[in-house]
């Protein structure tokens, strides 16, 4: 099968990198970038052809990752379908959710496969943590995903670009959806730090903070669950445990503690591209669909909106 990357970002170099080293399940042709210096750069170090036009590059290939600019997610993504190219689309599916129903209708239209990049789905820790919390009746989820500003962040949207993750994680995790909702954040001309308070119907509580104005680093999830503690840090790849015994020590309850290390040679854009791959041989649906793109859309520019307004 041959693959493309459209964009030439820190994304797209993840994603060249990432189907140059998948050679037993795909052949990386070429790239395409509006920046053609950049491109012809990117090709040089991959082993791939830098193309002077998408037409041309949409020509060669069974499927592309595009990783350009979420304004441009939906005209790159329509001329994609319209040559009958697989996509897996970055997060958000798209600027809008008319522009993300419109891909989803083009895409079935025309039996292309659309899946949307949901990275930390296919972390291991992710697929850890679901199996743990499985066994645990969930009350409340933290999730705080924090990063130093970049002169590349000013003005991107914190809730799009990070708070997203959290979103569609903390449904993947307690198959809940929001009920209520309380928004806070910080704006310049979007928000670069955002806080969210919510509720489910079930009564479960979570609390989500995403920001670019973080002097450090921070991507972890805590759970609190009826019978244990768990609390899950993305950037060591670990998760500890918490549980109540049944035993108590002079009259309190005794607890144990366990560590789980994650192996970090598992790596989840690897494990996303051979699913989008292997989903296009079998010809089986997506695993993150676009109608779950379009739900993540709509809870983020919900939130976003909100924060805006305040």
């Amino acid at each position: 099968m041959n693959v493309g990357v459209i964009g030439t970002g820190n994304m797209g170099e993840n994603h060249l990198r990432t189907y140059a080293t998948l050679r037993n399940h795909c052949t990386l042709v070429g790239v395409y970038d509006v920046d053609q210096l950049r491109c012809a750069d990117a090709a040089n170090r991959y082993g791939a052809v830098a193309y002077n036009s998408l037409d041309a590059l949409l020509d060669d290939v069974d499927a592309v990752s595009i990783t350009v600019p979420t304004p441009f997610h939906y005209e790159v993504g329509m001329a994609c379908i319209r040559k009958g190219v697989h996509v897996l689309m970055e997060k958000p599916i798209a600027a809008t959710e008319l522009e993300a129903i419109a891909l989803k209708n083009a895409a079935n239209k025309a039996n292309i496969i659309l899946q949307v990049g949901h990275i930390e789905l296919f972390n291991p820790l992710i697929k850890t943590l679901r199996t743990i919390v499985k066994q645990e009746k969930i009350l409340a989820i933290e999730t705080h995903r924090m990063a130093p500003f970049h002169e590349q962040m000013r003005n991107i949207d914190v809730v799009h670009d990070l708070m997203i993750h959290d979103l569609y994680l903390v449904h993947a995790l307690s198959g809940k959806h929001f009920e209520e909702l309380h928004t806070f954040g910080i704006t310049d001309e979007n928000p670069s730090h955002a806080s969210v308070i919510a509720r489910s119907k079930e009564g479960m509580i979570v609390e989500l903070t995403a920001s670019f104005r973080s002097t450090k680093k921070v991507r972890s999830i805590i759970i609190l669950a009826e019978d244990a503690y768990i609390s899950a840090d993305l950037l060591s790849n670990q998760i500890t445990i918490t549980k109540r015994l049944d035993q108590l020590t002079y009259g309190y309850p005794r607890t144990s503690t366990e560590t789980i290390y994650i192996p970090s040679y598992l790596q989840p854009l690897t494990l996303e591209l051979q699913d989008f791959i292997d989903c296009i041989k079998a010809k089986r649906p997506p695993s993150v669909s676009a109608d779950e793109g379009i739900k993540a859309l709509q809870l983020s520019s919900m939130i976003s909106d909100a924060i805006k307004k305040k």
